[in-house]
C-alpha cells in the first residue's frame, strides 16, 4: 500500500500520484504555493486517489466562501462512490458535517478522528482551522497538544504542528510558550506564515509594537511572497502596530499597497481590509472612497448563510460605502435563517447584534451601539476569529461609549484594556477622554454651584500612567465637597 509522508495509507494512488499529493499537503501546510493544481494532476495522474480528492475538498470546504462551498460538495459527492479506507470515509463524514455549516460536530470528529489517526496532518490542520472558525481557544491549543507527544522531531511535517501548537498557545494566553513554540517551529521551516503571524499575534496581545515591526521586517521575505496565501494578513498585522504607534500614513501606504492594490476577492484578505479602514475610521481618519471598491468586492461573498464572521465584515464596507439596503438584507437573512446549524445560531446570536451594533456607530447612534455591543463581544465557541480581529468589536464599544457620552463605561473598558496593553496610545486615550469630560462636568458644576474657578491638581503617585490612582484628582477623591453633595455623579441610564 502506498503511503503519505507520515504513514498514512492512501487508496488508489500511484507513485508519481502521491509525489504530487505530497507536495500539496506541504503547501497546504506553509499556506504557500498551489496546492489545488498540484492535486489537480494527482488525480489526472490517478482518478481513484481518494485523498487527493478529499484534500481538495478540506481546501474549498474551509475557504468559507459560496462558491468554494458549493465546490466542496460537488467533490465530497463524487468522491463516496470510491472505495475508502476507514480513515479516508471520517474525513468524508466529518466534511458532510462542515458544508453543511455543522462547524462545531466537524470539529469534533476531527478531535475523534485524531486520536486514532495521530500522524494525519490534513485532519490535524483542517482540524485546526474550524477551531479557528469558530473561536474555540481551548481546541486551538489542545488538538494539537493531544497529537505532539506521538511525532518526533524527525518526522516530516513535525514543524507544522509545533506552528499550530503556537497559535493554540497564544489565543489561550500562554504568551511565553507560545513564542518558544513559533521561533521553534520557524528554525525548523522559515517558510511556515503560520508560525510565524502565530508569534505576531503574540507581540499584538502583548502590546509590543517596536517588536512586531521588526519582526514583521527582518522575516518579510520568508512571508511576503507572491504564492503566499497569508501574505496580506501578515500586513494586516504590521499595519496593526503601526496604527497602534499612530503611523497613521504607515498604514494608509500598506493599505492602499500590499494589502489592497491587487483588489483580491479572497474573503480573508477581504477581512483583513474591512477591519483596517473600519480602525481608521474609529481612530478618526477619513478612509475617502475605499469604501466603495471593497464593498464591490464583497457582494460574491456576502450571502447571509455561509460564514456570519465574512459578512459582519462585508458590513463595515457597505456601511462606509452607503449601502445600507444591504445591511438591512444580511440583518434580515439571518434573522430567517432556518435552524439546526450552528451557521444559523451564529447568525441570530453574534452577527445579528454586531452588524446592529456597528450599524448604530456608523449613524451616531452610539448608546444603541454600546448596548448592542457589550455582551456580543464575549465570543467564545462560535462565529470566528482571532483576539486580535475580534478586539474591532472591543475598540468599537469603547468609542461608542466615549463618543456617547457613557464615561464611567468608558473609564472601565479604558481600564480593561489597559490592564491587557498598558502602554497603548489607543487605549491611554480612552481613559484620558474620560477624566477630561469629568474635570469639565465636576468645574461646571462648581460654577454653578457659586464656587467660581477651581484648580484640578493631579495627586501624586509612585507608578506610571498605568498605576492604581494615576490621574485621580482631589476632586475624584473627595465624593462631598463643601455640603453640596457628590461633585459629580456618574452611572445610570443617563450619564450625560
Amino acid at each position: 500500500m502506498i503511503t503519505d509522508n507520515q504513514n498514512n495509507a492512501l487508496s488508489g494512488a500511484t507513485v508519481e500520484a502521491v509525489k504530487l499529493y505530497n507536495e500539496a499537503v506541504e503547501a497546504f501546510n506553509i499556506y504557500r504555493g498551489d496546492p489545488v493544481g498540484l492535486l489537480n494532476r494527482a488525480i489526472e495522474l490517478a482518478p481513484g486517489f481518494a485523498m487527493a480528492h478529499i484534500l481538495k475538498a478540506h481546501l474549498f470546504g474551509l475557504a468559507t466562501e459560496p462558491g468554494a462551498t458549493k465546490e466542496a460538495k460537488a467533490i465530497v459527492a463524487r468522491v463516496k462512490s470510491q472505495r475508502l479506507s476507514g480513515r479516508e470515509a471520517s474525513h468524508v463524514a466529518a466534511l458532510d458535517l462542515l458544508l453543511e455549516g455543522q462547524w462545531t460536530a466537524a470539529a469534533v470528529a476531527f478531535d475523534r478522528h485524531s486520536v486514532d489517526h495521530p500522524h494525519d496532518i490534513v485532519a490535524l490542520q483542517s482540524g485546526h482551522l474550524m477551531d479557528f472558525y469558530r473561536a474555540n481557544a481551548r481546541d486551538l491549543r489542545d488538538r494539537i497538544a493531544r497529537a505532539l507527544p506521538n511525532w518526533s522531531a524527525d518526522m516530516p511535517g513535525y514543524s507544522i504542528l509545533l506552528g499550530m501548537y503556537s497559535f493554540g498557545l497564544e489565543e489561550t494566553g500562554d504568551y511565553g510558550r507560545a513564542e518558544d513554540a513559533g521561533r521553534r517551529a520557524l528554525d525548523l521551516q522559515p517558510l511556515d506564515c503560520w508560525a510565524h503571524h502565530a508569534v505576531a499575534h503574540v507581540m499584538e496581545m502583548q502590546g509590543r509594537a517596536e517588536d512586531g515591526i521588526g519582526w514583521m521586517i527582518a522575516r518579510e521575505p520568508y512571508w511576503s511572497g507572491d504564492d503566499n496565501f497569508f501574505k496580506v494578513h501578515n500586513w494586516w498585522h504590521r499595519s496593526l502596530y503601526h496604527l497602534d504607534l499612530g503611523q497613521v500614513d504607515e498604514v494608509f501606504a500598506l493599505y492602499d499597497g500590499p494589502i489592497r492594490q491587487d483588489r483580491s476577492t479572497v474573503a480573508l484578505d477581504m477581512i483583513d481590509a474591512s477591519a483596517l479602514l473600519w480602525r481608521l475610521h474609529l481612530s478618526g481618519h477619513d478612509v475617502g472612497d475605499r469604501w466603495k471598491e471593497l464593498a464591490a468586492n464583497w457582494d460574491i461573498h456576502a450571502d447571509g448563510r455561509t460564514y456570519p464572521f465574512n459578512d459582519w465584515h462585508a458590513v463595515m464596507a457597505y456601511l462606509g460605502a452607503g449601502r445600507d439596503g444591504d445591511v438591512d438584507r444580511l440583518v434580515s437573512a439571518y434573522r430567517s435563517v432556518a435552524e439546526g446549524s450552528d451557521i444559523a445560531e451564529w447568525g441570530r446570536r453574534t452577527a445579528v447584534p454586531l452588524i446592529e451594533g456597528f450599524a448604530a456607530f456608523w449613524r451616531g447612534d452610539y448608546e444603541r451601539a454600546a448596548d448592542r455591543l457589550y455582551s456580543t463581544r464575549f465570543i467564545a465557541n462560535s462565529f470566528g476569529g482571532s483576539h486580535a480581529q475580534r478586539d474591532v468589536i472591543d475598540w468599537t464599544l469603547a468609542e461608542a461609549a466615549a463618543r456617547g457620552g457613557l464615561t464611567r463605561l468608558t473609564e472601565a473598558l479604558a481600564n480593561e484594556r489597559l490592564a491587557l496593553k498598558p502602554h497603548s496610545p489607543v487605549n491611554q486615550s480612552f481613559l484620558r477622554r474620560a477624566r477630561k469630560w469629568r474635570r469639565e462636568k465636576a468645574e461646571e458644576l462648581m460654577r454653578k454651584a457659586g464656587f467660581g474657578s477651581i484648580e484640578m491638581r493631579e495627586l501624586p503617585h509612585d507608578g506610571g500612567g498605568d498605576a492604581p490612582g494615576a490621574g485621580k484628582t482631589d476632586l475624584d477623591r473627595g465624593a462631598y465637597m463643601r455640603g453640596i453633595g457628590p461633585v459629580v455623579h456618574l452611572g445610570g441610564a443617563h450619564e450625560r
